[in-house]
C-alpha cells in the first residue's frame, strides 16, 4: 500500500474516532476538562507575568472585602504554595483524578486568593469561583476520568439534566445581567465609555481607521447590550444555538482584540459556552418525557429534596443579588454601592485623585499623606474612585498613626473624581472624619451626590 494511502487511512481512522468520542462526550464532562485546562493555563500566565509577587507579596497593605477581613496574604512561601495547590488541583480536575477533593481544593484556594485583594476585582474571577463551587457538587468525573480508570468511582452512563442545566444557567445569568446593566442612558445614548475607549485603538490594522468614528461607538454600544441580553435565549433554543455560538465566538474574539486588559475572560466564555451546543446523546434519550426522577438522576428522597432546595437557593441568590443596588440612591456608577458581584462589565470610565490629611484631635498636628508610601500604583488607582476602599485606607492610616503615638487621629480626604468624561467633582465629603465612619451595607451618607447642585446643598448644610 502506498505511503500516501496509509497516511490517508490513518487520518480517516483518527477522524472517525475523534467524531465518535465527541458524540459520546457529555457536556458536563467536556466542561470539566475545558475548565481545568483553562484554569491551569490562566495560573501559568499569572505566575509568568510576576503578578503573584506584584499583587500579593510586595504590597504592605491589602484592600479586603467587607466581612472577609480575616482573609490575609500568607507571605511569599504561603502564596506560592497556594498557587501550586491551585494549579495541581486544576490539572487534576481536567484529568478527573481525585476529582471531589481536587474541585474543593481549587474552589477554596482560588476564592481565598481573590478575597485577599479587592483592587484587582474582576467579574470573571467571581464567575470562576461560582463555577468551581458548582463543580464541587456535580459528579463530572463519572466519564473519561482517571477516577473511573482506576476504579475510584463508578462510571455514569446517563447524566441527569440538572447538571448541565446548572452550568448553562450560570452562564446565562452572567450574560443577561451584563445586558440589562447596559440599558442605561450613558451607554445607549451617549455611547459612553466606548466613545472614549475606541479612538485609542486606531493603531490596530484594518479596522483602526474606523474606530475613531462616533457612529461606531454607538453601534458597538447597542450591539453589546442586545448581545448580552438576548444571547442566553438563543443559546438555549435548539434551532438557533449553533448560530448563537458562532456569534459568541465572534463577539468575544473582538473584545479580546479591542480590550486586552480583560485578560482570559473572552476565551473562558468562548470555551465554556460550548456546554450549550455539544451533542449529548444521554440527555436526548431522556428528553421526550419529563420526570423528576430523570431530572435528578434518582428517585426523590430527603437527600434529593435538599439538593433541589440548594439548587433553587443558589439561583435565587444569583438572580436577586444583582438587584441590591436598588436599596441605594441613584447614580450607581458614582457611589458604586451594589456595583460589584452584579455582572456589570466595562460600563464606565472613572478616574480620580485623593489627598488624605491626618489630624490629631487635641493638638494642631496635621500631616498630608503621600499615598504611594503605602499603596501600589494599581491599589491607588482603584482606591481613588471607590468609596469603600477610601474608607478602608483611611482606617489603615488611623491605625498607623495610633501606633506612632497620635491620640485619636482623624482622617479627612479631598477626593476629586471624573466619570465618563464629565468634569471632575468631589466624591467624598471633605468635612467628614472617615476614621469615625464604619463600613457596612447601609447607605454611606458621607458620599456626596453626583449632581453638582446637590453637592453645594450638602456643603451648605
Amino acid at each position: 500500500m502506498p505511503i500516501t494511502m496509509e497516511i490517508e487511512t490513518l487520518n480517516n481512522s483518527f477522524s472517525i474516532r475523534l467524531l465518535s468520542l465527541f458524540k459520546r462526550l457529555n457536556a458536563v464532562v467536556f466542561y470539566r476538562i475545558a475548565f481545568g485546562v483553562m484554569m491551569a493555563l490562566s495560573i501559568i500566565r499569572f505566575w509568568l507575568n510576576g503578578w503573584i509577587e506584584k499583587i500579593y507579596i510586595t504590597p504592605s497593605f491589602h484592600f479586603s472585602y467587607y466581612g472577609f477581613e480575616w482573609v490575609r496574604a500568607l507571605g511569599e512561601t504561603g502564596m506560592y504554595a497556594l498557587y501550586i495547590a491551585m494549579f495541581l488541583s486544576a490539572i487534576f480536575i481536567a484529568l478527573g483524578f481525585l476529582y471531589r477533593f481536587s474541585s474543593i481544593v481549587f474552589f477554596a484556594t482560588f476564592t481565598y486568593v481573590e478575597l485577599i485583594e479587592k483592587s484587582i476585582y474582576l467579574n470573571h474571577y467571581y464567575f470562576i469561583s461560582i463555577i468551581a463551587l458548582l463543580l464541587c457538587f456535580i459528579p463530572a468525573h463519572k466519564q473519561f476520568s482517571l477516577d473511573v480508570k482506576f476504579g475510584i468511582t463508578k462510571p455514569l452512563e446517563i447524566f441527569p439534566r440538572w447538571m448541565s442545566l446548572a452550568l448553562q444557567l450560570q452562564m446565562a445569568t452572567v450574560y443577561f445581567f451584563a445586558g440589562i446593566a447596559k440599558i442605561n442612558y450613558d451607554w445607549l445614548f451617549n455611547a459612553m465609555p466606548l466613545k472614549l475607549w475606541l479612538p485609542t485603538k486606531t493603531n490596530l490594522p484594518f479596522v483602526g481607521a474606523w474606530l475613531s468614528e462616533t457612529w461606531l461607538a454607538y453601534l458597538f454600544s447597542w450591539c453589546g447590550m442586545l448581545f448580552d441580553t438576548l444571547i442566553p435565549f438563543f443559546l438555549f433554543w435548539r434551532k438557533t444555538k449553533y448560530l448563537a455560538y458562532a456569534v459568541v465566538v465572534i463577539f468575544h474574539a473582538l473584545t479580546a482584540i479591542l480590550f486586552p486588559p480583560i485578560g482570559m475572560f473572552p476565551f473562558i466564555m468562548m470555551v465554556c459556552a460550548i456546554v450549550f451546543i455539544i451533542p449529548i446523546q444521554q440527555e436526548k434519550n431522556q428528553a421526550n418525557t419529563f420526570s423528576l426522577r430523570k431530572f435528578l438522576g434518582f428517585a426523590p428522597s430527603i437527600f434529593g429534596r435538599v439538593g433541589i432546595a440548594l439548587f433553587v437557593l443558589h439561583f435565587s441568590f444569583q438572580f436577586l443579588f444583582p438587584f441590591r443596588y436598588l436599596m441605594y440612591p441613584k447614580d450607581l456608577f458614582w457611589h458604586e454601592q451594589g456595583f460589584r458581584f452584579s455582572w456589570r462589565v466595562m460600563l464606565m470610565e472613572k478616574a480620580g485623585m485623593a489627598t488624605f490629611h491626618v489630624k490629631e484631635k487635641n493638638s494642631n498636628r496635621i500631616v498630608a499623606i503621600r499615598n504611594s508610601d503605602y499603596l501600589t500604583q494599581q491599589q491607588e488607582k482603584q482606591m481613588c474612585t471607590q468609596p469603600d476602599m477610601i474608607l478602608q485606607f483611611a482606617h489603615h492610616l488611623a491605625w498607623i498613626y495610633q501606633k506612632l503615638g497620635w491620640e485619636n487621629p482623624e482622617i479627612y480626604v479631598e477626593n476629586y473624581v471624573t466619570l465618563n468624561g464629565e468634569g471632575s467633582r468631589l466624591l467624598i465629603n471633605p468635612s467628614v472624619n472617615l476614621a469615625a465612619e464604619q463600613d457596612g451595607f447601609s447607605n454611606k451618607k458621607w458620599i456626596l451626590p453626583y449632581n453638582i447642585e446637590q453637592q453645594k446643598l450638602v456643603g451648605a448644610l
